[in-house]
């Protein structure tokens, strides 16, 4: 019961944040004020700009931005063929934020309360190998009585060190190939034990930049292994995903195809808004999204 209370508390004040930006957006008329690209704030921008070099034919100054990447998380079911279930009841979940990581959680905590994760049958946790994901998301969903749980390192992204490993270890393209196909195939096997043996065999005939990268590599796996984020084999005999396409995806339909591109520059402020907007759009959850936001809008006593 205090689970429950405490996720509205915090969707209320979300609510709340995203009336006051609407509602401030929502003054100005012009499109590009409503992109956040004329209006003049000290606020934070999402891309810092800063003078660059002058072009002498225009004799005008470019810009050099500095991006900022946004968090996102999605959070879905499966049935018990691995296919994705999109109800009312099971509805798929986007979310992100340009604050940190602590921001981040109590948006994760807030979805995982609302959704019932103690509910579930069991829980897959698939990332990359950011460490603030794993020293922070596991604990949190221990605390909130998460069933039987799942670590798992993206598959794609640790196959991306096999090919880093590869091609230090290997001169030849058909040998590194080989190895590549036959390291994957491991990998994806759960045989992680003689993969790490095959790469500490091939250490040893390195030197100098290539040892090193080579060191790096099996340090990385060897790593993922103690701690029980390669178990592939064992996630997809229970119909569960190895890769994180679906939050890739979200990254370019949310930031990629809205958020990035050239001569746009925001304000943190109004950045967040369209972020989560378009998480909401992306899910197919615009309806209710919109609601909600009505529903504070005319009801802000019982929002």
């Amino acid at each position: 019961m205090n689970q429950n209370i405490s996720a509205h508390l915090d969707l209320t004040k979300s609510l709340r944040v995203f009336e006051e930006t609407v509602t401030q957006l929502l003054l100005f008329t012009e499109l590009e004020e409503w992109d956040g690209r004329t209006i003049k704030n000290k606020e934070e921008k999402i891309r810092i700009n800063k003078k660059g070099k002058r072009n002498p034919k225009t004799n005008r100054r470019g810009y050099r931005g500095e991006w900022v990447e946004p968090k996102l998380l999605t959070i879905y079911t499966v049935n018990e063929k691995g296919k994705k279930i999109k109800t009312g009841e099971l509805p798929i979940t986007n979310d992100g934020t340009y604050g940190d990581f602590k921001d981040f959680l109590e948006i994760l905590e807030m979805h995982l309360v609302s959704l019932g994760i103690s509910q579930a049958q069991q829980v897959l946790l698939l990332a990359d190998g950011a460490e603030w994901i794993w020293n922070h998301i596991p604990p949190l969903l221990k605390r909130l009585n998460c069933p039987t749980l799942y670590q798992l390192l993206d598959f794609y992204h640790v196959t991306e060190h096999l090919q880093d490993f590869a091609d230090a270890a290997f001169s030849q393209d058909k040998e590194r190939k080989t190895w590549f196909n036959q390291a994957r195939c491991e990998l994806k096997r759960g045989q992680i034990a003689k993969l790490l043996e095959s790469m500490t065999n091939l250490r040893k005939q390195a030197r100098g930049q290539r040892r090193q990268i080579m060191t790096a590599q099996i340090n990385y796996l060897n790593k993922g292994f103690e701690k029980g984020r390669l178990n592939y084999a064992q996630v997809a005999k229970n119909n569960l995903p190895i890769g994180s396409g679906a939050v890739e995806s979200l990254i370019r339909q949310v930031v990629n195809l809205r958020l990035k591109g050239n001569g746009k520059f925001w304000l943190r402020r109004n950045a967040e808004v369209i972020l989560h907007a378009r998480c909401q759009w992306v899910a197919g959850n615009w309806k209710n999204f919109c609601d909600s936001i009505l529903s504070a809008l005319i009801y802000p006593a019982n929002a």
